[in-house]
């Protein structure tokens, strides 16, 4: 990766958006202690307008990654399903896709986005903490989460 990949949005139902999510549920079934259930979880609605957004990372026609922003408020938005795949990591991708969803969410008027993640995924958090995210108390009932983040966004 030399920092040339491309951030495509897609509809959160086409084949594409699909496949990269269940790759990302895979893997949360084998390293989640108690496995991953996706059922409910592969729901286009909820990523596609007037309701979000949706992205693929992408190099060439490759699929390297995804993440989605779902509009809590007009004021926060929450990112959702990042992920990058295993190939991938390790060369910043996943920092540059942290930032483009933010950036994405400013510019939809949202300057706050918040988060939640599973504790056994060490690498995500600490790269939330390195960029800035805060925790926070709950803020939804997702059983597979163990802590929420918040940030607030400025323009860059």
């Amino acid at each position: 990766m030399t920092g040339a990949e491309e951030f495509a949005e897609v509809d959160a139902g086409s084949p594409a958006a699909q496949a990269a999510m269940t790759a990302y549920f895979a893997e949360l079934a084998a390293r989640f202690p108690a496995g991953f259930d996706p059922t409910g979880y592969l729901e286009p609605d909820d990523y596609n307008p007037p309701r979000g957004r949706f992205f693929l990372a992408m190099s060439g026609d490759e699929v390297l990654g995804c993440g989605g922003l779902v509009w809590m408020d007009d004021a926060t938005a929450e990112i959702k399903r990042m992920w990058i795949a295993p190939a991938a990591r390790g060369r910043g991708l996943a920092t540059r896709l942290l930032g483009f969803l933010e950036q994405t969410a400013f510019a939809s008027g949202r300057p706050v986005v918040r988060l939640d993640t599973n504790p056994v995924l060490l690498e995500a958090i600490a790269m939330y903490r390195k960029n800035g995210y805060r925790d926070i108390e709950r803020y939804n009932d997702n059983p597979y989460a163990g802590l929420w983040f918040e940030k607030r966004l400025s323009a860059r």
